[in-house]
């Protein structure tokens, strides 16, 4: 039943990823509210094959690479359809619904067998490690999206097709907004991987593959509000800067456990 969900969830996808560049290219009545309904209710079924799975396995899903994918989608999803109070974009829905598809097709590829978690993934702090992970990520999914507008808008596009773009001012607002909201979160993933690391292996840090790309995620988004307050960065360079830092997420995630094998590499599986 779960993946019966899971692949309603791809397909809604799909159909999202369709009816909003319709919309952008050619905006009528019904594209775009249809291409919306298709991301709310991908959303949901994304939301019962996590539950399900959840019911299945016995323990929320947390402690594999398959897992975390589909959280990571559920997570950027949650925050486009919050961010839809702030900015209404025909071009925001094509390029999240793009990254969602990207993220559950890689999903796709991983294994999803579950079993009984091994001892040193039955901690409390793993939980809490993973969750904040999921609302940081998912913050800087939508920032990484709106720093694509940003770029595109600031080099004179003011429309593509016939959407027009929203302001750059409103653009930039929400990117700093989705990115002050995430890290906070970034900060606890430090911080509860650390009191983890300690519980499951002795040590605060060990400079692990994962645990020092996390940190450069970590200092790319401190730089990012550091530089805005201290030095007003906005406009292109806050843009290129939300953009690095969500490719550093997906280094640390999904390019570190395939190429730089670690401490965590038990965990992604």
């Amino acid at each position: 039943m779960e993946s019966s969900f899971n692949l309603v969830a791809y397909i809604l996808l799909l159909a999202a990823v369709t009816l909003s560049l319709i919309s952008l290219w050619r905006p009528n009545k019904y594209t775009g509210p249809l291409a919306l309904g298709a991301l709310v209710l991908s959303f949901a079924s994304l939301t019962l094959a996590l539950v399900l799975r959840s019911i299945t396995g016995g323990r929320l899903p947390l402690a594999t690479l398959y897992e975390f994918a589909l959280l990571f989608a559920w997570g950027i999803l949650l925050f486009y359809l919050i961010s839809r109070k702030m900015i209404k974009s025909d071009l925001l829905m094509v390029l999240v619904a793009l990254l969602e598809v990207i993220i559950l097709s890689y999903s796709n590829t991983l294994s999803s067998g579950t079993r009984p978690l091994m001892p040193a993934l039955q901690s409390i702090w793993l939980q809490f490690h993973v969750l904040t992970a999921i609302i940081a990520y998912g913050a800087f999914g939508l920032s990484f999206c709106l720093g694509i507008i940003y770029l595109l808008k600031e080099k004179g596009y003011d429309s593509i097709g016939e959407s027009i773009l929203p302001p750059l001012a409103k653009i930039d607002n929400l990117l700093h907004w989705s990115v002050a909201v995430g890290f906070p979160f970034m900060t606890l993933v430090l911080i509860t991987g650390a009191v983890w690391a300690e519980e499951v292996w002795g040590r605060w840090w060990g400079w692990d593959p994962k645990e020092t790309w996390a940190l450069i995620t970590w200092l790319i988004y401190a730089a990012y509000l550091h530089a805005r307050k201290t030095y007003g960065w906005r406009g292109k360079r806050a843009a290129i800067m939300a953009i690095v830092g969500f490719l550093a997420v997906l280094f640390t995630l999904f390019g570190v456990s395939l190429l730089l094998p670690g401490a965590h590499s038990y965990v992604y599986v």
